[in-house]
């Protein structure tokens, strides 16, 4: 009863059946003003279209991973906000010496693993160190490579000393493949994740589902984790994604796989659809390393072959961004190289034919079963058929065959898929990185650009590389997927913008 209706309850009548009634007025106002329009909800089933594989973020690439754990059950010394700003996480501040090559971190105490270890300096220094050891499988190990040595003064006091300045070393210090591992339980991570982030894995039954369950003892008490418990439902096919949220079967599915519907729930007061904005890149990589695509003339081709703006109608029912290189709009130092070697089919046949290619090109495309994979790659097919060219469509599933075969094996003509990770135009710079694309001048720009500790010059940097590849196109660059996001009209929290491939739901709740 609330203090008001009690105080006024001297003046009701004393009558019994007056004063009964009295009480039972003011009990039931008192619920009301008390209770929310509806029971609020502590759970929340969200969709997924690709299953991860494993959830150690810290050993395997599959963003999925990072989609499923990254901030609900790892967290890094920092973290990256929905408008890309890097914030302090388990490490409270820093300061960076002058020169740059000295970075130290005052950590946050008391913060304690999900199976009650202390998160402490060592396990800081425990965690780098194994990504960037000799032994290292982290996906990222290159971003720990600038590391020289780790010092750790005290419990709470993290010193990294540098061989060289790293510009983005605390922005890649927020990725998945940075988080914080406790060392006692590190191996066991890909199926029995132990973090410092309020949520634990419940079950994971393997092709249908993955469940979370709130920690009772988080550490950061400032955060209001307002859910209990979340489902994971991995449902790969658009039209049953569609299915389940119309049916209440998940509350949210963040990344819809059916473009052609989105617009349908636009009109539906029982949802939010937003489009935001990605880093997923789509691009259509050849293999350089064998013919026909170590001939640069036919990779431009190609590329000339592509109406960009036809494509993106045609597979992604226009929602889409043309890019002209492996960088997005979001990024600093963006430079729009899609006039670079625009859609010109008949310049395009001049150059196959100059090539040695004048009478017909055949090769094979691997498309994982993503749908933005299957229909660019219908799309593409006809495009390229216009200037005589035979693409056939291999079906690859996605990450079982796909990883071995094409990026581990490259074994492969071309094959298609959107890269997620931001700002990873520097994987072109890697010698053993599946496109095979091999360029000194590339290499030295990306270097030079990765130790650079000015913004302006860096992005100045980012934008020379992006005219190389749009100049060399070792990938046909296509577009930018948005980020089709369908949720539950009174669910609040959800990240609308993609900064980095995750479903931080530590600050998701349902409204009264």
């Amino acid at each position: 009863m609330s203090a008001s209706i009690a105080r006024t309850l001297p003046f009701f009548s004393a009558r019994p059946a007056v004063l009964l009634s009295a009480l039972m007025a003011a009990s039931a106002l008192s619920l009301a003003l008390a209770s929310p329009a509806y029971a609020t909800r502590s759970d929340l089933k969200i969709g997924m279209s690709i299953e991860p594989a494993g959830l150690d973020p810290t050993i395997a690439a599959p963003v999925a991973i990072g989609q499923v754990t990254w901030q609900n059950i790892f967290e890094g010394l920092v973290r990256l906000t929905e408008k890309g700003e890097i914030k302090p996480q388990l490490a409270k501040s820093w300061t960076i010496s002058p020169d740059g090559l000295t970075y130290s971190f005052t950590l946050q105490p008391g913060v304690t693993f999900s199976n009650g270890e202390a998160f402490t300096s060592e396990t800081a220094k425990f965690t780098l160190d194994r990504a960037r050891g000799e032994k290292s499988v982290n996906p990222q190990k290159r971003f720990f490579a600038a590391i020289d040595s780790i010092e750790t003064p005290d419990a709470t006091t993290l010193v990294l000393h540098l061989k060289e300045p790293a510009g983005n070393l605390l922005y890649h210090l927020t990725w998945p493949a940075a988080v914080m591992v406790e060392p006692k339980s590190a191996d066991n991570d890909k199926t029995n994740p132990v973090g410092t982030g309020p949520f634990t894995l419940k079950s994971w039954t393997k092709g249908d589902r993955l469940e979370l369950t709130a920690r009772k003892d988080y550490w950061d008490k400032d955060k209001k984790v307002a859910l209990s418990d979340i489902t994971f439902r991995f449902i790969n096919d658009p039209q049953a994604q569609v299915a389940a949220l119309k049916g209440g079967d998940v509350d949210a599915f963040p990344e819809l796989g059916a473009p052609e519907l989105f617009d349908g729930f636009k009109d539906d007061k029982k949802f939010i659809a937003y489009a935001g904005n990605t880093e997923l890149k789509v691009v259509a990589g050849m293999n350089t390393a064998r013919p026909p695509f170590n001939d640069k003339r036919v990779r431009q081709a190609l590329m000339m072959a592509v109406d960009r703006a036809t494509l993106i109608e045609g597979a992604w029912s226009g929602l889409g961004t043309p890019i002209g290189s492996h960088y997005t709009p979001n990024d600093p130092g963006y430079v729009d190289e899609t006039g670079k070697l625009p859609y010109d089919p008949e310049k395009a046949k001049a150059l196959l034919k100059e090539a040695g290619y004048g009478k017909g090109l055949t090769f094979s495309i691997k498309a994982p079963q993503m749908s933005y994979a299957t229909r660019t790659s219908e799309v593409l097919q006809a495009m390229l058929a216009d200037v005589g060219v035979t693409m056939n469509i291999v079906p690859t599933e996605f990450p079982a065959k796909w990883l071995p075969e094409v990026f581990k094996g490259h074994d492969f003509d071309m094959t298609i898929v959107a890269h997620a990770e931001p700002m990873d135009i520097d994987i072109y710079s890697r010698p053993d990185y599946y496109f095979g694309y091999q360029n000194p001048a590339f290499n030295d720009t990306i270097a030079t650009a990765e130790k650079t500790t000015d913004d302006a010059k860096r992005a100045e940097l980012y934008g020379a590389a992006q005219t190389m590849l749009a100049e060399d196109v070792p990938a046909l660059y296509l577009y930018v997927l948005p980020k089709l996001g369908i949720w539950d009209a009174k669910l609040e929290g959800l990240w609308k913008d993609e900064p980095i491939p995750s479903n931080d739901l530590t600050g998701v709740h349902w409204k009264d």
